[in-house]
């Protein structure tokens, strides 16, 4: 199935489609390469997000920076900062998740935040669209918006992730 069309089942079914890659995974030669393609992907995405505030950002707010110097920062800090970040995070989220009883390895934990990242990604992009409208209010709802597909996307894939069994990919 197209990745596509599996983002968008992910906002109506998280678990199933986590348990569709959790499976997937168990057949392919370089599983963790999938996940890294996962969190790149959605993090390039991030990245291009910003590019029309940071367009729009007057100098005099970031010191006279020149749009190359923030372009450049913001995606060195998407496409190196974040993907390490990022797991860490599923690191921390997996031995968590061990604490109160979860059965899932720590693939499968890296493999549902990073999927949930580049799920919630497009969600970026619509939230750039409203920025670009320059009122508070929706930049405000469609970012909290965001924030709690975020939370609940990735909140079922983790559980989906650690209820898997432990013999999975390492």
């Amino acid at each position: 199935m197209a990745v596509t069309a599996q983002i968008l089942r992910t906002y109506r079914h998280p678990r199933r489609v986590m348990r569709g890659l959790m499976a997937s995974s168990l057949r392919d030669d370089r599983p963790e390469a999938r996940g890294l393609v996962y969190v790149m992907l959605g993090c390039l995405i991030i990245a291009i997000s910003h590019v029309p505030t940071l367009i729009s950002v007057e100098a005099d707010l970031v010191g006279d920076a020149p749009l190359e110097a923030r372009l450049g920062i913001a995606f060195f800090g998407w496409l190196f900062v974040a993907p390490l970040l990022l797991y860490g995070l599923a690191m921390l989220s997996h031995i968590l998740a061990r604490v109160v009883g979860g059965q899932g390895t720590g693939f499968a934990a890296r493999l549902a935040l990073f999927w949930t990242v580049l799920t919630v990604s497009p969600l970026f992009l619509v939230r750039a669209l409203v920025t670009l409208a320059n009122d508070a209010t929706p930049v405000f709802a469609v970012e909290a918006a965001v924030a709690l597909a975020f939370v609940v996307i990735w909140s079922a894939c983790l559980i989906e992730a650690e209820a898997a069994p432990a013999g999975a990919a390492s």
